[in-house]
């Protein structure tokens, strides 16, 4: 992991904002967000803009850009095809969390547009099950994009502040144990996002975490 750790806070600007943007906008675009880190690629971004390798505002419109945007491909992709999304196979195991969700989304509205976007597993599915549920764009991009924006500049200024840290252990102990840390500091966080993920499973349905 050091090593691809590594390979992103070392890219060249256009690099950095290249993949934050494209695994930002997949997630959200794709029904697939449980499986593409967009929120670790926004958090890395931030450090790599703290390390000088990215400008500050341009990550931050960068990975606010590619969520609003990915969630309007979203909601476009489940205003088309979503029952047929819907009756994957493949969606099975994650049958109850995609009933939760449509419930928030019945009970909330727009809110739950806003709202899903702090929970992993919404954040993924939120945007094609409003085009589903045929909810008028309008409202959608409205919460969209303030979910959107709220969103990424948090992840990023989360990640900004963690290179803040990596810098210090880099002066100290050098890159090689600066990358150590860093990695292990995001195989924590994952630690953490995987037990999190549990914990909304035995939520009751339609409330985020």
């Amino acid at each position: 992991m050091g090593g691809v750790v590594h390979h992103i806070l070392d890219a060249p600007t256009w690099v950095v904002l290249a993949i934050a943007g494209a695994v930002v906008f997949a997630e959200d675009a794709l029904f697939v967000g449980f499986v593409l880190p967009g929120e670790t690629a926004a958090i890395l971004a931030g450090v790599a803009a703290r390390l000088g390798h990215a400008p500050l505002a341009a990550v931050v419109a960068t990975v606010v850009l590619a969520a609003v945007v990915g969630d309007s491909v979203g909601y476009e992709v489940g205003r088309q095809v979503g029952p047929r999304i819907l009756r994957w196979s493949v969606l099975d195991k994650r049958r109850r969390r995609l009933d939760d969700a449509q419930d928030f989304l019945a009970r909330r509205g727009g809110a739950a547009v806003f709202l899903g976007r702090w929970v992993a597993f919404f954040r993924a599915v939120m945007p094609a099950l409003a085009g589903t549920a045929r909810m008028p764009y309008r409202r959608f991009l409205l919460f969209n994009a303030a979910g959107g924006l709220a969103w990424g500049v948090a992840v990023v200024l989360a990640g900004y502040l963690a290179g803040a840290s990596y810098a210090k252990v880099e002066s100290t102990m050098g890159k090689d144990g600066a990358l150590v840390v860093l990695a292990l500091a995001l195989a924590a966080y994952a630690v953490h996002v995987v037990r999190r993920h549990r914990g909304e499973s035995r939520q009751q349905p339609g409330e985020p975490a």
